[in-house]
C-alpha cells in the first residue's frame, strides 16, 4: 500500500560512521566553515553543533543566498550571530565576490590557536581550516570556490593520513579539500521534511509525490499568491498544476508524478521565487 504520509528515516550505522570520520577531520584544523542552506537558516544547521565541534571556532556561511529573500535573510544573520557568538556571512556559490571576506574571517578565527602553538616555541604556520555541513548545502561548491584561485596541493602533513589533501589558499591559510559531512541525527520530522525540500536528504528516503505535496502546503501557507501566479492555478495541488501544464496520462488523469518532479525542481532551482522556509519566530 502506498504511504500518503511523509516519514524520513536515517540509519544509525551511517550516522556513527559519519561522526567518527568528522571528528578525525576536526582534530586536524584550527577552525571550521559551517555551510548552511540559506533557505533553511535554522533547519539545515545541526542542533548539537557545539557538542560536535567542541570549542572549535567557526564561521557560519549562509550558502545559496541568491535563492532567498535577502531582507528576510538579513534578520537570520543577526539572529544566528547572537545565538552562536560567531560571525555569519551570506554566500552565493556561483559568485566569488565574498571570497576575500570568508578567507579573512577564518584566518582571524584561527589566530588564537596559532598564537598558542607559537607560545610553545613552534614557528608560525598557516591556519588550517575545513568546510562542514549537512548533505547538499553546497560544501563542495564552497571548497571549489576557495581553491579556484590556488591549485597548490600541499599533500599530507605530519601526523595526517595520506587521504587528507590540503590546498594552500594563500600564505596564511591551508584548506582541507574534503568536506566534513555533519550526520543528521535527529527525530524531528518537520525538520526532515524541510531538508527533503532542498534535497539534503537522499531521494531513496522519500517519495517525490509526498514531498512535493508537503512543499506546496508550506508554500501555500507562506508565499501562496507568488506560487499560484507562477503555476497559473487557483489551488496549489499537484492535480491542478498537472492540468494547467496539460500533463495528462492514459485515462485522462493528471500526471501527478511528473508534476511532483517539476515542483521540486522548480523550487530547488529558484524558478518559483526567492523563499525562506524557516520561520523567524522559531
Amino acid at each position: 500500500m502506498k504511504k500518503d504520509k511523509l516519514h524520513i528515516h536515517w540509519y544509525p550505522g551511517h550516522i556513527a560512521k559519519a561522526e567518527k570520520q568528522l571528528k578525525a577531520q576536526l582534530s586536524l584544523v584550527d577552525a571550521v566553515i559551517e555551510v548552511v542552506d540559506a533557505r533553511l537558516p535554522l533547519s539545515s544547521s545541526y542542533d548539537n553543533i557545539t557538542g560536535l565541534l567542541g570549542k572549535k571556532p567557526r564561521l557560519i556561511l549562509l550558502n545559496k543566498s541568491d535563492l532567498t529573500d535577502m531582507n528576510e535573510l538579513n534578520k537570520f544573520v543577526k539572529l544566528l550571530e547572537k545565538k552562536n557568538g560567531f560571525p555569519v556571512l551570506k554566500s552565493d556559490a556561483k559568485s566569488s565576490k565574498d571570497l576575500n571576506l570568508v578567507v579573512k574571517k577564518v584566518v582571524e578565527l584561527s589566530e588564537p590557536r596559532i598564537q598558542a602553538i607559537m607560545a610553545k616555541g613552534l614557528l608560525r604556520r598557516p591556519a588550517r581550516v575545513m568546510v562542514v555541513g549537512m548533505p547538499n548545502v553546497g560544501k563542495s561548491s564552497i571548497i571549489n570556490k576557495l581553491t579556484k584561485s590556488s591549485k597548490t596541493k600541499i599533500g599530507a602533513k605530519a601526523g595526517v593520513t595520506r587521504q587528507q589533501q590540503w590546498v594552500r589558499i594563500n600564505p596564511q591559510l591551508d584548506l582541507l579539500d574534503t568536506p566534513g559531512i555533519i550526520p543528521m541525527k535527529q527525530e524531528d520530522q518537520q525538520r526532515a521534511k524541510k531538508l527533503a525540500f532542498v534535497n539534503s536528504v537522499s531521494e531513496n528516503a522519500y517519495s517525490n509525490e509526498i514531498v512535493a505535496k508537503e512543499l506546496l502546503a508550506l508554500l501555500d501557507e507562506k508565499y501562496s499568491q507568488i506560487v499560484k501566479d507562477f503555476y497559473k492555478v487557483d489551488n496549489l495541488t499537484l492535480d491542478d498544476i498537472a492540468k494547467s501544464r496539460n500533463w495528462i496520462i492514459s485515462g485522462g488523469n493528471p500526471d501527478i508524478e511528473r508534476a511532483a518532479v517539476y515542483v521540486l525542481r522548480d523550487f530547488r532551482e529558484g524558478k518559483i521565487g526567492k523563499f525562506i522556509l524557516d520561520d523567524f519566530e522559531e
